[in-house]
């Protein structure tokens, strides 16, 4: 069995207390192996993104426990929780939260001015496509190469796993597909875990293992056998 890079145990989130109580988490059991794309697949409100946010360290369960390669995340402090964060995750949302005023070369250097062993911030952007763009603004880019810009300042800073909140959900089909391909790349050439969180069933196709969430629990996990280029997914 591959080492995992993470596994939880009998994990549960609850927002909100008595009969309002909103059950996010039903006591999640998971291994996720190293150097895996695996797929979250599921309707709003499933628990997807409370599963990602918990073991991305950006928030805490209410019981249970959520281990990264050993080490427990639930018995870590605040300031531990950072520096996990900070060394060892990229994130991805579907908005990519680029800052207007700095070039492209110039946001992926936020995240590269504080990471321990950082990628040179124009080797990341070349890694996503974007050698030729790296002093142009947000607002000169189209949807999809913002995009690129945000996964380049994830994985600048050379992360262990990439988390990826809805990536393509703003874009349309034929942009999707090549950011789909971004992901694929860093998976294969950086060795990174990429967790990506979608509602689209089709984007389990390019996955390792596709895990199932619905109402707060895992209905079911699937080791694909074969995997689709993302250029070949249906959207």
């Amino acid at each position: 069995m591959k080492p995992l890079a993470f596994a939880t145990k009998g994990l549960t989130k609850v927002y909100g207390e008595g009969r309002t109580a909103v059950h996010a988490l039903r006591g999640v059991d998971l291994d996720i192996p190293k150097g895996e794309i695996v797929v979250l697949l599921g309707p709003s409100g499933s628990g997807k993104s409370t599963l990602l946010n918990i073991i991305g360290g950006l928030d805490r369960a209410t019981s249970g426990d959520a281990f990264f390669q050993g080490q427990n995340l639930s018995e870590m402090t605040d300031k531990q929780l950072t520096l996990y964060r900070r060394e060892n995750v990229g994130f991805v949302f579907q908005f990519y939260n680029l800052m207007p005023s700095l070039t492209a070369r110039e946001n992926v250097e936020l995240v590269t001015e504080i990471a321990r062993d950082p990628m040179d911030p124009d080797d990341a952007l070349a890694l996503v496509g974007l050698r030729e763009r790296v002093d142009h603004f947000p607002a000169q880019l189209s949807g999809g190469e913002q995009q690129r810009v945000a996964i380049a300042r994830a994985v600048a800073k050379n992360p262990t796993v990439l988390f990826c909140d809805e990536p393509t959900g703003a874009l349309d089909s034929t942009t999707g597909r090549s950011v789909l391909n971004v992901i694929k790349n860093i998976n294969e050439k950086l060795g990174a875990t990429v967790l990506i969180v979608t509602h689209a069933a089709s984007q389990a196709a390019m996955a390792d293992r596709v895990i199932h969430f619905a109402d707060g629990a895992i209905r079911e996990i699937v080791v694909n056998t074969q995997k689709r280029a993302p250029e070949d997914i249906d959207w």
